[in-house]
């Protein structure tokens, strides 16, 4: 069992940056794949980002490639979503999951969840 915490949400104004990170503890986290998902109100629970165990692979929604970058940091426990040139749209409540058993994009495919950090990106 992997407990995961976000941390680093806030308040950001447009075209400014922020970093949100998430610690992993109790569970085998360099086994894992990671992902970071977004949930807005009213919306559904959408895909981010992903990477592999190794950090050797990433994949991004086509609304964040370009802008935002996965990382992860094994020998901390630590994923990170570096995201830039920040849009009021990627205003959301950002979530770190882990351990998808396939279609990572998919949010039901993930069997750890964080409590989630809120990014506000005012225009």
């Amino acid at each position: 069992q992997v407990q995961l915490v976000e941390s680093g949400g806030g308040w950001v104004q447009a075209g400014g940056s922020l970093r949100v990170s998430c610690l992993a503890s109790g569970g085998s986290f360099r086994s894992y794949d990671m992902g970071w998902f977004r949930q807005a109100p009213g919306k559904e629970r959408e895909f981010v980002a992903y990477i592999s165990w190794s950090g050797g692979t990433t994949h991004y929604a086509d609304s964040v490639k370009g802008r935002f970058t996965i990382s992860r940091d094994n020998a901390k426990n630590t994923v990170y979503l570096q995201m830039n040139s920040l849009k009021p749209e990627d205003t959301a409540v950002y979530y770190c999951a882990a351990d998808p058993t396939a279609f990572y994009r998919l949010p039901s495919r993930y069997n750890y969840w964080g409590q989630g950090t809120q990014v506000t990106v005012s225009s």
